[in-house]
Parts: structure tokens; sequence; C-alpha cells
């Protein structure tokens, strides 16, 4: 990132990340335009939480169809169950989050982590350590060490406290591409970076009903490219961190679809 006084808006002024800030806008504007919108606001975004957990979980390794995750209660059972109850989970809680981000952003962190783990091991709630590994199968990008980590979580969390006039889109995909790049956690990272892009989207006003999810939109891309987005984050090149930008564009493009299509089946169920 860059070492301007803010590097966030610095970020912003990349080739090209300007139209994909302005797409995303105009498709958020559309979808809280329907006129399901103004009646039926909280069923779209009870139906957005549901499928934005369940693209979490695909993202990390639990495909599930949505009925699937409709009928099942019981998210204890294996590993792939585990995860969509980690995704249920931290969807939920995001929006509980909300107030707490912009004055302590690692506390929310450490939450989301104790959240998706619900465990009380002593490697819970905490940045990893020296030695301690990361169990993250599905990304292969080189791990930073644990004293990389704490520096740059304290960069990220320096960034967000002292605010930014960059788009929240830009804010929110360097969140979750820093998270993503760090696997600060010793588990659950891809769940806990894309809970905090979605309490970026959320909180910064751009989407405050929760009915963009990105996690949908990221899904639906395919975890290739999204890697492969990833990856070009990680690599730090202008172009590079664009097009990861305008990843996570998309992926809010794909999220407001999906709810545009919600609110059109709602709206035939009343006619």
């Amino acid at each position: 990132m860059s070492t301007t006084a803010d590097p966030l808006a610095a970020l912003g002024a990349l080739p090209g990340v300007a139209e994909s800030v302005e797409s995303v806008r105009k498709a958020v504007d559309r979808v809280y335009g329907h006129r399901i919108m103004r009646r039926r606001s909280n069923a779209v975004t009870s139906e957005a939480a549901l499928r934005a957990a369940r693209g979490s979980a695909a993202l990390s390794g639990a495909d599930w169809a949505l009925e699937e995750v409709r009928r099942r209660t019981d998210f204890g059972t294996d590993d792939d169950a585990r995860v969509m109850g980690a995704a249920l989970r931290l969807t939920a809680e995001a929006g509980q989050l909300l107030s707490i981000w912009r004055q302590s952003p690692l506390r929310v962190l450490a939450r989301l982590h104790l959240v998706a783990a619900a465990s009380d091991e002593g490697r819970v709630g905490r940045p990893r350590q020296a030695g301690e590994a990361v169990d993250e199968p599905l990304i292969e990008l080189p791990l930073p060490d644990a004293r990389e980590v704490s520096g740059r979580l304290d960069g990220l969390a320096d960034l967000i406290i002292a605010g930014s006039s960059a788009p929240a889109l830009v804010t929110a995909a360097v969140v979750h591409g820093e998270l993503l790049a760090l696997r600060p956690f010793t588990s659950h990272n891809g769940l806990v970076a894309r809970a905090a892009e979605r309490i970026v989207l959320i909180g910064s006003g751009l989407d405050p009903k929760a009915v963009c999810p990105a996690e949908v939109g990221h899904a639906e891309q395919g975890r290739a490219e999204y890697l492969a987005a990833l990856e070009g984050y990680v690599s730090g090149t202008p172009e590079s961190m664009a097009a990861w930008i305008a990843h996570c564009g998309r992926a809010v493009e794909f999220g407001v679809r999906e709810s545009t299509a919600v609110c059109e089946a709602l709206q035939r169920g009343a006619a």
C-alpha cells in the first residue's frame, strides 16, 4: 500500500478503481430503489444473510446447496457442517459489531475469531504467535511470520481508526485482502476476512440494510478466480491491487443481483 497520509485514498485513485466504485454505487442504488425494499426490507436482509453465509462457507470448502443450509439444524457433526455453522454465526454477529469497528477493529477481529471457532482454547481470539500453525488449507500463499502479522494488523487498525476519504469498496477490499494475506489466526481466517469486509460495507453506509452480500459474489466468481485475485493483491503492484478491488466490486454487484432476485420473488408472492 501507498505510504501517503491516506493510503486508502491513494488506492482509490488507481486506474480503473473509480469505474468499479461507480458501478457498485449504481448497482446498490438500484436494489435499494426496489419497491419491495420500502415494505419488506427485513425479509430481504434475512435472506441476504443466509445466502452470504452460504457463499462464505463455500469459499472455505463447505459448498452446500441453499436449501440444505435452510434444512439443517445440526452444524457440529462434521468438518463441512462446522464450517457452515461458523459462517452462519459470523454473519449474524457482524451486525452487532458495527459500532465497535471504527474505534477498536482489532477487538472486533478477535471477537469474530471467537465466534467462528466456538472454542475457549488459548489460541482462539488472538493473533497467532511464533511457531503456531495455521489451518487454512485452501490458501497456499506464503505465510507471514507472527512479527509481521502483528505490525501489519496494527497498521490496518490505525488506518481504520484514523478514517479515510476512500470509497467504502476500497476500504472493504483492503481489509478483506490484508486479512487473507496475513491469516492472523490459527484457523477460520477466510471466514473472518469476509465477515470483516461485510462490516465495512454495512458500517460505511454503502449497504446499511445488509442486502448486497459480497460473499455471494465471491463464491459465484469461483474459488480459482478468488485466489488468483488475492495473489495479485499480495503482489502489491498497482495493477494487481486495482484488479483485487475490481474483483471485490464485482462480488458486491453479484450480491445485488441475488437480492434483486429475492425482491422480485417477494413481489410475485405479494401480487
